[in-house]
C-alpha cells in the first residue's frame, strides 16, 4: 500500500483529534494532601486547577468544532469519543477545585 498525502489525513486527524484531549502538562493533586498544604499551596493549586479546567475547556471546544470529512469513516465518533473525554476530565477537575476550596475555608481564614 502506498502512502499519498491524502491517505495520510486521516491518520493526521485521528492523531490530532486524540492528542486534544492530552494537553494538561500540570500533574494532579491527592486531595488527602490538602489537608497539609499551606494556604500559599491551595491557593496555587486553586489555580492550577482553574488554569486545567479553561485549557481542557478550549481543547473541548476545538474538537466539537473540527470539520470531519464524511469520507473519513468513523471520525465523527472519534470526535465524539474525545469530546465526551474532556467533559469528563473537566467534571472530575472541578470536583478537586471544590475539594481544594473546602480545605481553604478551613485553613484560610482570610480566603473567606
Amino acid at each position: 500500500m502506498k502512502f499519498t498525502p491524502r491517505a495520510l489525513l486521516p491518520l493526521t486527524l485521528i492523531g490530532v483529534l486524540a492528542g486534544a484531549g492530552c494537553s494538561s502538562t500540570v500533574a494532579s493533586i491527592d486531595p488527602g494532601k490538602y489537608d497539609k498544604m499551606s494556604c500559599a499551596e491551595l491557593n496555587s493549586a486553586l489555580g492550577d486547577t482553574a488554569t486545567d479546567i479553561s485549557r481542557t475547556a478550549i481543547s473541548r471546544g476545538k474538537v466539537a468544532n473540527t470539520s470531519v470529512p464524511s469520507w473519513l469513516l468513523g471520525g465523527e465518533r472519534v470526535k465524539t469519543v474525545v469530546a465526551n473525554r474532556d467533559t469528563a476530565k473537566i467534571e472530575r477537575l472541578q470536583h478537586q477545585q471544590q475539594a481544594i476550596v473546602a480545605a481553604r475555608k478551613q485553613r484560610c481564614p482570610s480566603s473567606q
